[in-house]
C-alpha cells in the first residue's frame, strides 16, 4: 500500500478520535455504556440518543461480542462523519455475510473520506462480490482517493476476477492518473503475495513480472523484481543472475538480496559466475552473499578469491570461508594470517578461529610440525585458541623447537589446551628452568592451566608433585602458583613453607599467603603475624589477615573479632590504623567502642575519630545513648574541624530524637 493509501486509513481514525475527545466532556454525566456482552442494550444505545462517546463505546464493545442483530444499526452509522469508524471497527470482525452487503450498499451512498474508510473495510474483509463496484470506482476519475483505496481493496481481494481487473490496468498505465499508478502497484505486489500464499505460484510470477516490467516507481519495480525472483524458486536464478549483472544498483541489490533467499543450488552458480566479471567493490559484495549461504560449492571460488587480489575482496572471501568447515583452507588462512597486509592478516586470524569442525581442528594441528616458523607458529596460537586437546601432543614436541619463537608459542598454547594429566608438561620446565624470558611464558601458561581447571585441590597435587625436585627459584614459582590456585591442600603446603629454613622459599610463602583470597588463610597468618619470623614477615602476615577482614564478604561478629585480634597483633601504628579503617564496615555498638578506645593515643586519634563518626552515622536511631557518648569523647578529642562538627551534628540528632 502506497503512502497515500496509508493517510486515507490514518485520517478517518483521528479524527475520529479528535471528535470524541471533544465531546468526552459533555457525557461525563451521563450513565455509562452496558456491560459488555449485552448485544441487546448496546444495539438500543446506537439506535437512542446516547452521547456520541458512548455510541463510540458502544462500538468498541461490538466489536468483540456483535452478530449479525446489530449490522443494520451499525450500518446506519456509517455515514456518520464522528461514529464512521468506530461502526467498521465493530463491522469488520464480524462473520456474516450481512456485514458485506450492507458495506457494499453504502458504497453507493457515501463520498469523501467516509466511502474511502468503506471501501477499506471492504478490502480489509476480502469480499469477493465487491469486485464489480470496486472496478466502478477504480475508473472514477472525479474522486482519486476512493480509487486508490479501490485499488488497494482489489489487491487484499485477490481473486481471480480481481486479479484480471489489476492486470487489465496495469497493462493500461499510460492512461491511469498519475495519482493512481503506485496504488495500482502497490495492490498488484499485494495480489501476488496472496496468490503466492495460496499455492498459486505461476499466476503470482505473472503478476510480479507485469509489476517490474511496468512504468511504475523505481521502488515498486524493484519490489516486483524481488517477488518474482523468489516466486520462481530455482527457476529464479537465470533472473537473478541478469540483475547481478545490471549496471542498476538498484537491480543489483536486489538480486544479492534474493540471493540470501532462495536456497537452490542454480543461485550460488549464479553468485559464482559474476564474481568474475564484475568490479572489485562488488566482488567483494558478491563473496559476502556467498558465505552468506554457507553453500559448501561455493568453496573453489572463495578460496581462489582469498589468495591473492585486492585486499577487500580477500578479507571477503576470507571471512565467507570463516563461515564454512573447510579444512582445506587452512593451509591458505595460515599463509594470509602472516601476510603484510593487516586487514587480510587479521581476517584470516578470525575466519581461523570462527571455523566450526575437528577436520580444521586436525588441519590445524598437522601443521605444527611443518613449514616456516611464521605459519607454524600462527598453526601453534590458533590452537591455542580454539583449545584442541588432540594437539597437546605436537605442542609438547614443539615446546622444545630450536627456533624460540615457536617454541614460546607452544608453551603459551599448552597453557590453554592441558588437563591435569598433562601438567608435566608445564610444571617439568618449572624443575629444569630455562632463559628468563622463557620462565615469564611458563609461568604465564600454568597459571592460565590452573586458572582452567576447576578441581582446585587436584591442581594443587599436581603442583606439589615436583616440588621436591625443583630448584628454589622453581619452588617459588610454584608457591605463587598454588597461591593463585587456592584451596585447602594448597593452604596447607603454602602454609607449611613459610617456616622454611630458606629466606627465598619462605618468602614466596608468605607473599602468597599474604595474597589468599578466601578467609581460610586468617589463622595461618595470624599465627605468622604473632611468630617470631622477624618484623617483614609479621607485618606482611598481619597485612594479610587485615586484608582479609576488610576485603572478604564475612559475618560482622567474625570481622570484628578479627579486628579485636589484628589490635593486639600489631606492634606498629600504620597496622593498627588499617584495622580501625576496617570497623566503619561493622555497625555494631562494640565496633564503635573499639575505634573510641583509640582516640587517646595520639597517633591514632584521627582515624579513630573518621571511624567512629563512621560508625555512629549507622547507629544513631538503634543506638543513641552509646552514639552520644562516643560522640561526646570525640568533640573532646580535639580532631579536625570536619569531624568534630558531624560528631556535634550526631550529637544534635540524639538529642532530638531523646526530647
Amino acid at each position: 500500500m502506497n503512502n497515500t493509501s496509508q493517510r486515507l486509513l490514518v485520517v478517518p481514525a483521528v479524527l475520529a478520535a479528535l471528535a470524541l475527545t471533544i465531546i468526552a466532556g459533555q457525557s461525563a454525566a451521563q450513565n455509562a455504556p452496558p456491560a459488555a456482552g449485552d448485544e441487546a442494550q448496546l444495539i438500543g444505545v446506537l439506535q437512542g440518543d446516547a452521547p456520541t462517546h458512548d455510541k463510540a463505546k458502544a462500538c468498541q464493545q461490538l466489536a468483540v461480542v456483535g452478530t449479525k442483530e446489530c449490522v443494520p444499526a451499525l450500518a446506519a452509522l456509517l455515514a456518520d462523519p464522528q461514529l464512521a469508524h468506530y461502526a467498521r471497527y465493530a463491522l469488520e470482525p464480524i462473520p456474516d455475510p450481512a456485514v458485506d452487503e450492507a458495506l457494499r450498499e453504502a458504497l453507493g451512498k457515501l463520498e469523501g473520506l467516509l466511502r474511502v474508510g468503506a471501501i477499506n473495510s471492504i478490502g480489509a474483509r476480502r469480499d469477493a462480490k465487491a469486485v464489480g463496484p470496486l472496478v466502478a470506482i477504480l475508473g472514477d476519475r472525479k474522486d482519486a482517493p476512493a480509487a486508490q483505496a479501490a485499488a488497494a481493496a482489489l489487491g487484499s481481494i485477490a481473486t481471480p476476477e480481481a486479479v484480471e481487473v489489476l492486470e487489465i490496468q496495469l497493462g493500461n498505465l499510460a492512461d491511469a492518473p498519475a495519482s493512481l499508478k503506485p496504488a495500482l502497484g502497490d495492490a498488484c505486489l499485494a495480489c501476488a503475495e496472496r496468490l503466492l500464499a495460496q499455492g498459486k505460484r505461476d499466476d503470482a510470477v505473472a503478476l510480479y513480472d507485469l509489476v517490474r516490467k511496468a512504468n511504475l516507481p523505481e521502488h515498486i519495480v524493484t519490489a516486483g523484481l524481488y517477488g518474482a525472483i523468489l516466486a520462481r524458486q530455482a527457476d529464479g536464478a537465470r533472473l537473478l543472475a541478469e540483475q547481478l549483472g545490471s549496471d542498476d544498483p538498484a537491480r543489483f541489490e536486489v538480486a544479492l538480496l534474493a540471493s540470501r533467499q532462495v536456497s537452490a543450488a542454480e543461485v550460488t552458480a549464479a553468485l559464482v559466475a559474476a564474481i568474475g566479471p564484475s568490479s572489485e567493490s562488488r566482488k567483494a559484495v558478491l563473496i559476502v552473499a556467498l558465505g552468506d549461504r554457507r553453500d559448501p560449492a561455493a568453496l573453489p571460488a572463495l578460496r581462489d578469491a582469498a589468495k591473492s587480489g585486492a585486499a577487500a575482496v580477500r578479507i571477503a572471501a576470507i571471512g565467507a570461508l570463516g563461515k564454512l568447515s573447510d579444512a582445506e583452507a587452512v593451509p591458505l588462512l595460515i599463509e594470509a594470517a602472516v601476510a603484510d597486509d593487516a586487514g587480510v592478516a587479521e581476517a584470516a586470524k578470525a575466519a581461523l578461529l570462527k571455523l566450526p569442525g575437528e577436520a580444521v581442528d586436525a588441519g590445524l594441528t598437522a601443521m605444527l610440525e611443518k613449514g616456516e616458523p611464521g605459519p607454524r607458529r600462527l598453526a601453534i596460537e590458533m590452537v591455542g585458541k580454539r583449545r584442541v586437546a588432540a594437539a597437546v601432543p605436537a605442542l609438547r614436541k614443539a615446546a622444545d623447537n630450536a627456533d624460540a619463537s615457536v617454541r614460546m608459542a607452544a608453551i603459551e598454547s599448552l597453557g590453554q589446551t592441558i588437563g591435569l594429566e598433562d601438567f608435566t608438561a608445564l610444571t617439568d620446565r618449572i624443575v629444569r628452568p630455562g632463559t628468563p624470558e622463557e620462565m615469564k611464558v611458563v609461568r604465564g601458561a600454568l597459571r592460565t592451566a590452573c586458572l582452567r581447571t576447576p578441581d582446585r585441590d587436584a591442581c594443587a597435587e599436581r603442583l606439589l608433585a615436583p616440588m621436591a625436585e625443583a630448584p628454589v627459584p622453581g619452588q617459588c614459582e610454584l608457591l605463587h602458583l598454588l597461591g593463585t590456585v587456592g584451596g585447602p591442600k594448597a593452604l596447607v603446603a603454602v602454609t607449611a613453607r613459610t617456616k622454611d629454613t630458606n629466606d627465598a622459599i619462605r618468602d614466596a610463602a608468605t607473599q602468597a599467603l599474604g595474597r589468599w583470597m578466601t578467609p581460610d588463610a586468617a589463622p595461618a597468618l595470624l599465627e605468622l603475624a604473632k611468630s617470631d619470623l622477624g618484623e617483614k614477615y609479621q607485618v606482611r602476615a598481619l597485612r594479610g589477615y587485615i586484608r582479609i577482614a576488610r576485603q572478604l564478604n564475612l559475618p560482622p561478629a567474625e570481622r570484628l573479632a578479627m579486628c579485636r585480634e589484628a589490635l593486639a597483633a600489631a606492634q606498629r601504628d600504620d597496622e593498627r590504623r588499617l584495622v580501625l579503617g576496617v570497623l566503619p564496615r561493622i555497625p555494631s555498638a562494640e565496633a564503635l567502642s573499639l575505634a573510641v578506645d583509640s582516640l587517646g593515643a595520639p597517633a591514632l586519634k584521627d582515624a579513630a575519630g573518621v571511624a567512629a563518626v563512621a560508625i555512629a552515622g549507622k547507629l544513631v536511631d538503634a543506638h543513641p545513648a552509646e552514639v552520644a557518648q562516643a560522640m561526646r569523647r570525640v568533640v573532646d578529642a580535639g580532631l579536625d574541624d570536619n569531624v568534630t562538627n558531624q560528631a556535634k551534628t550526631l550529637l544534635e540528632k540524639v538529642a532530638k530524637k531523646t526530647e
